[in-house]
């Protein structure tokens, strides 16, 4: 059945249901992350968002890569995707897989995903603020200013950064404490809600008082189950390693039952199914 996004409201849709968003798309094998496959892959297995990387080329060209791991995906030393032409990194760049053995997959422009998934679905367009000017220009090219949800740190420059060039695309910020909140209700930009991080249970920010507030102002609150450094907690160990070693309840169940409306994830279908299962999926 074909999902229904309310004409891509991302507050109205998650009055409809937990939004599940990909990060990175869905990946393994000999497919690799932030490839049109991978994102093709994430919405059959459930996901509602897909959480796309932007990088610049030497040339001007937006494509979709995680600055900064050039050695980690695509075996690329002593040179950067920002250094590279766009037909050089088409001819030469490929991204290698598990194993670090080449692929078939290049890189690809945000135009191709923007053309390819225009309609589809939610996209979290994360490095917005290295490019916030050209991105957006080609958000509203493509007409997808709805479709699109971007989020910087919680600082006035980023602040001004989205009023100035992205005022009406859905924003959120990144908070660790709440205290941005009174300032953003002031600012013209289009402030929906907040991704919060937190790394104790105790944390203001995962409790149902806060969760509460947000909704009765018209917030959304997004969580993080992904864990991309394990050093790093996002929430509280509430996440897809907990759930993936044999707690979902422990690791996605307690993130709805507080309430959080957008869950990011690196197992989408699991967590899809999960959520089915256990009714959780659509909010009654």
């Amino acid at each position: 059945m074909e999902k229904n996004f309310f004409g891509f409201d991302l507050r109205a849709c998650a009055r409809e249901r937990v939004i599940i968003t990909a990060h990175r798309g869905v990946f393994g094998g000999n497919i690799p992350c932030n490839t049109l496959t991978s994102y093709e892959i994430a919405l059959r297995q459930g996901a509602d968002m897909i959480e796309i990387d932007v990088d610049r080329t030497r040339d001007g060209h937006l494509v979709i890569f995680h600055p900064g791991k050039e050695a980690q995906h695509l075996r690329l030393t002593g040179k950067t995707i920002k250094e590279m032409t766009l037909a050089e990194i088409q001819a030469d760049v490929r991204y290698v897989n598990y194993d670090r053995d080449f692929t078939e997959y290049s890189l690809c422009t945000l135009e191709e995903v923007f053309d390819r998934f225009r309609g589809r679905c939610f996209i979290n367009v994360d490095k917005f603020w290295e490019n916030p000017r050209e991105i957006t220009d080609m958000i509203r090219a493509f007409g997808m200013e709805g479709q699109i949800v971007v989020k910087t740190e919680p600082s006035k420059g980023m602040f001004d950064l989205i009023e100035e060039y992205a005022p009406e695309i859905q924003y959120l910020p990144i908070i660790r404490d709440p205290s941005c909140h009174s300032e953003l209700l002031s600012r013209r930009i289009n402030y929906v809600g907040a991704e919060v991080l937190f790394e104790r249970e105790d944390s203001p920010l995962c409790q149902p008082a806060y969760i509460d507030e947000m909704h009765r102002d018209g917030k959304l609150v997004w969580v993080n189950a992904i864990v991309y450094w394990y050093k790093a907690v996002l929430a509280a160990h509430h996440s897809d390693d907990t759930a993936m070693r044999g707690d979902p309840e422990r690791g996605w169940g307690w993130l709805v039952d507080r309430g959080f409306d957008i869950i990011q994830t690196d197992w989408t279908r699991e967590l899809d199914l999960y959520l089915g299962e256990t009714g959780r999926r659509f909010r009654k």
